[in-house]
């Protein structure tokens, strides 16, 4: 990372920018092309490793392509403002990001129920209490993204005060 004055380390203030973010870009490879999608998705930290929480159907171009090759790259952000430094007579944002890779793994029965009672619906308030067309489950792909390379970004509004 050039910028290492902007670089975050600590494993919980990165956790925290994730919680913070909505969605996830995926970056699956696909020929000549990156093909980048993005997803809601939810987390865990199992045993001091960050696990990404994504559905979709079971079918399509982002499903095939995990499948056929189960790693991805994802990036997550939150822009905070575009800020005109007078003095400097310079321009810069203001955001927090973070990027790494992951490993795929398709979950089913139990295991996949679990995900999304227990993780995907428990993300968010209006979710969590929610209860949902169950019968949509048998149709529904939920992947679980074992990241095994995170770095983190911060370019803070003032002083490191907004992490």
């Amino acid at each position: 990372m050039r910028r290492k004055d902007r670089e975050v380390t600590d494993f919980n203030e990165i956790i925290k920018i994730v919680d913070e973010c909505d969605i996830v870009r995926l970056g699956l490879a696909d020929g000549d092309y990156p093909y980048i999608v993005p997803v809601n998705f939810a987390y865990k930290v199992e045993a001091g490793k960050l696990c990404l929480y994504i559905h979709g159907a079971m079918a399509g171009r982002k499903y095939e392509m995990l499948q056929a090759n189960p790693v991805c790259s994802f990036e997550m952000d939150i822009p905070l403002k575009m800020d005109c430094l007078v003095e400097q007579k310079d321009v810069t944002m203001r955001y927090k990001c973070v990027m790494g890779q992951a490993a795929v793994e398709f979950l089913e029965g139990d295991e996949k129920q679990q995900a999304i009672d227990y993780i995907i619906m428990d993300r968010y308030d209006e979710t969590r209490d929610f209860q949902y067309n169950k019968s949509a489950v048998s149709r529904t792909a939920v992947a679980k993204l074992t990241v095994t390379h995170i770095t983190a970004k911060v370019n803070p509004l003032t002083g490191g005060a907004d992490l």
